[in-house]
């Protein structure tokens, strides 16, 4: 961080867009620079008290650094403050959007389209899910049991009935158990993810549009977390890449700029393939907005305000960082997904450890437990091993998941339960060329 450019670069910029708005009267507002400046060391030293979520040895949680670039066009846009709500709030920002979103699409294979930046994926979903309720008012939404918990919650927000579906032992939809639910004839939406947030499975998409052909219902893809994936299929397994390759016949899809996309929270991003159900959000609003007849990012949103800052970010980040099959950001996806299978091959060579019985991650999470004679033990030894990694910087996180997922649950006493284990999401780029000093820190806790 010591020999971070951007400070310098953004200089420069900001004398840039001064230059823009040189024909104005000065009208700086005063301001206390000492005191500015004793707040901000107070800032600083507060922000200290965090995981390093920046550095290749935090390797926990979804959290990927904004790419610079990001960081700089965020900061340059707050000098305005815009606000995408509507044109006259973001005038510049909000074309950004709009051609920024547009490159999302493409990479789905959608030019036809209806979509927005939002605030989160949490709140794009909702979206989505408000408009399955608004084409298929009183049938219910599906999704797995291994879905974000945000599916049910915002189900019942919205007062729609939501039902879990059984996996399997990938964490996938079971299509067994969703075609016993769809035979019922009540089902308006199935949700569909692409990168669970336990172990990043993959829900067999292709299959699940083949059953929509048979029983008629909605098909939304949470690609929250997976979503960018669809730019290297080439990497992924035969299940996950028939999966990806049939996205583009989902009726919406929800992806995350802010994890894979190497944005700042938040930013969240919401797509329908038919353009028409645009009318669902139409309202009027007498009292704002005059100065604009086109229409406006808030006539297609439930969100008003948002920060046309995170637009901005997206759009310069694309800019350099196309969203193509080949390029340095699809390179980097590659990279973080063949650390995960090193990560995977290491662990199952290793006879301390047991990862997923069925076989290797999908995306770039691995999930793995720890060998013991029974759960409680099991669980309890993958606690001391993550408390060790932290006091040697390295950070993982932890996730319960059921028994029967490892082949260790075969040998061990008492019933099939949950089990606590161990996580890594490997995500950054650097990940890769950091694996053999992540596994050293992890194979000396694991001793202990």
């Amino acid at each position: 961080m010591a020999n971070d450019p951007i400070p310098r670069l953004l200089e420069n910029a900001f004398s840039a867009l001064e230059d823009e708005f040189a024909n104005l009267p000065a009208a700086e507002p005063a301001l206390d620079e000492p005191a500015v400046a004793r707040v901000l060391d107070a800032t600083a030293r507060r922000l200290g008290d965090n995981f390093p979520y920046f550095h290749p040895l935090y390797a926990g949680q979804m959290l990927k650094p904004p790419h610079p670039v990001a960081r700089a066009a965020y900061a340059l846009a707050m000098k305005i403050n815009p606000n995408n709500h509507a044109l006259d709030g973001g005038r510049a920002s909000s074309a950004m959007e709009v051609e920024a979103v547009r490159e999302i699409a493409a990479m789905f294979g959608w030019n036809e389209f209806l979509g927005h930046l939002t605030s989160s994926g949490t709140f794009a979903n909702l979206e989505a899910l408000w408009m399955a309720g608004q084409l298929a008012p009183g049938k219910r939404i599906l999704a797995s049991d291994q879905a974000h918990y945000t599916h049910s919650r915002i189900s019942a927000v919205l007062k729609l009935d939501f039902v879990p579906v059984a996996t399997d032992n990938r964490g996938r939809m079971s299509l067994e158990s969703l075609e016993t639910e769809l035979r019922k004839g009540d089902v308006g939406t199935v949700v569909a993810t692409l990168g669970t947030t336990a172990i990043g499975a993959v829900d067999p998409l292709d299959q699940i549009l083949a059953l929509r052909d048979k029983y008629n219902f909605r098909v939304h893809v949470d690609g929250a977390y997976g979503g960018y994936f669809r730019l290297i299929p080439e990497n992924l397994d035969e299940p996950a890449r028939r999966a990806f390759a049939a996205i583009e016949h989902a009726d919406s899809i929800v992806i995350d700029p802010h994890k894979h996309g190497l944005q700042p929270y938040g930013c969240g991003c919401i797509l329908f393939r038919d353009p028409t159900v645009g009318r669902f959000y139409k309202h009027d609003s007498p009292y704002t907005y005059f100065t604009s007849k086109e229409l406006h990012l808030g006539e297609i949103s439930l969100e008003c305000s948002r920060a046309g800052a995170a637009a901005v970010a997206l759009w310069a980040t694309q800019q350099l960082l196309p969203l193509t099959p080949v390029g340095e950001f699809a390179r980097g996806l590659a990279s973080g997904r063949r650390a995960a299978q090193e990560l995977d091959r290491r662990l199952r060579n290793d006879t301390r450890f047991q990862p997923l019985a069925a076989g290797p991650p999908e995306l770039d999470i691995v999930v793995w437990a720890v060998k013991a004679g029974n759960l409680q033990e099991a669980s309890q030894r993958a606690q001391n091993i993550f408390d060790s990694c932290a006091a040697r910087d390295l950070h993982l996180a932890l996730v319960k998941l059921p028994s029967f997922w490892f082949e260790t649950q075969q040998h061990l006493k008492g019933a099939p339960g949950t089990i606590t284990c161990l996580r890594s999401v490997l995500m950054k780029p650097e990940h890769e060329a950091w694996l053999s000093r992540i596994w050293d820190r992890l194979s000396e806790a694991a001793q202990e």
